[in-house]
């Protein structure tokens, strides 16, 4: 990666409190790890504007803590539509908040969105919504988001 280069992410998910701060926390732990933590800004943001301003789910944080990332400090906000022009990776965890970001954005910022497990490069497609759910669904979001975050790493260390 170009040592003046700066990237810049977003995870959406749909409250902004389960699955894209889980994405954001680890996400960064992975940017921190690889050394890359002042090239890469990492931000979470929901499609609905149902938690703005809340912390994470106190499960979603519970089982970010069993694995040594604090999503504490995280809180929920609505994106908006600057976001479209600052961030290069609007990575999304599931296809309905795709397609809808995709309806919303302008066209010349479709190439930034994506599905979030398409660096994954496993079987599954999209991550979970885990809220409804018991701890076994949260556990399924952090392995799914640990995996991916950490093929995006290197990606963004290979531009």
């Amino acid at each position: 990666m170009d040592s003046d280069k700066k990237v810049s992410v977003l995870f959406v998910c749909m409250g902004n409190i389960c699955r894209s701060p889980t994405a954001e926390g680890f996400f960064r732990k992975a940017v921190e790890e690889a050394g890359l933590g002042q090239r890469v800004r990492i931000e979470s943001a929901g499609t609905h504007a149902y938690h703005i301003g809340s912390p994470p789910d106190l499960r979603a944080q519970a089982a970010a803590e069993r694995r040594g990332v604090a999503l504490g400090k995280i809180r929920a906000r609505r994106i908006a539509d600057e976001d479209f022009e600052v961030f290069d990776y609007i990575l999304v965890m599931d296809r309905e908040n795709l397609d809808g970001l995709l309806q919303r954005a302008p066209e010349q910022h479709h190439r930034k969105i994506h599905l979030f497990l398409e660096f994954a490069g496993g079987g599954a497609a999209e991550v979970p919504d885990p809220y409804y759910g018991g701890t076994s669904g949260f556990e399924r979001v952090l392995d799914l988001v640990e995996e991916a975050s950490e093929k995006l790493v290197e990606r963004i260390r290979a531009s």
